[in-house]
């Protein structure tokens, strides 16, 4: 899978490079992958050896990264690729009640994440009840309905598609590690400065460059019961 148009001097360069996308550390393999992508499809080959070798494995966050660059990229022989060994992307896109998490999942892997968190509010009122989905925001009751098989599928999605950095199970680490306290939580991932709330959507970071465990959002303003109830349902036992 080598591109023989590729020149000698950057074929060394971009040799130089693969062992440590294989070998690395999970730190390493975030740096290199840019790396690689910077020696332009030469560079993306590597790549797509990479996750051609990876396609039998549990997902990790870095095949994650080069799934999305790959997905990302101009690249005609990464699309034919993906669109052979990887059809449905790299998260099993598994559901209880028939939902297609197909849409979620492009707008994360296009790092479109303002779109991806309105559809994951969406996503979730439809798994809850046809009320929900009708009023379209969730009631703290609601969320026991959540199957757990979807509550996994959305959460892995949003960590999968974020390097890590977003997602409800994110969200609730940071907050357990807080000692529960709600306050010093809202502080922590850039949902409030001070006494005044961030205001939805100007004041959010839709990027990574937002604090850890920033989205997906939960409107707090009708109280803390919603993600009190997201943070204690059983798809975290």
């Amino acid at each position: 899978m080598t591109d023989p148009m590729i020149v000698s001097g950057k074929s060394s360069d971009i040799e130089s490079l693969r062992q440590p996308l294989i070998a690395g550390s999970e730190k390493v393999q975030q740096q290199v992958i840019p790396q690689l992508v910077n020696f332009g499809n030469g560079g993306l080959d590597v790549l797509i050896e990479f996750l051609y070798e990876r396609r039998d494995k549990n997902a990790t966050l870095v095949d994650g990264k080069v799934y999305q660059t790959l997905f990302n990229s101009e690249y005609p022989k990464a699309k034919e690729f993906l669109q052979n060994y990887f059809p449905a992307g790299i998260v099993p896109l598994k559901s209880e009640c028939g939902t297609d998490y197909s849409p979620l999942q492009q707008l994360l892997v296009a790092g479109d994440f303002e779109a991806a968190d309105r559809m994951t509010l969406q996503k979730m009122c439809e798994i809850a009840s046809p009320v929900a989905a009708q009023r379209k925001w969730l009631y703290f009751t609601d969320v026991a309905s959540l199957p757990v098989t979807d509550l996994k599928t959305i959460n892995n999605l949003w960590v999968m598609h974020s390097e890590g950095k977003f997602g409800f199970s994110v969200q609730r680490e940071i907050w357990l590690g807080l000692g529960k306290n709600w306050e010093n939580l809202w502080t922590k991932i850039g949902w409030k400065q001070g006494n005044n709330w961030t205001r939805y959507p100007n004041e959010f970071i839709w990027n990574l460059d937002a604090p850890r465990g920033h989205l997906p959002l939960s409107n707090q303003l009708r109280g803390v019961r919603v993600i009190s109830s997201l943070f204690s349902h059983p798809v975290w036992d």
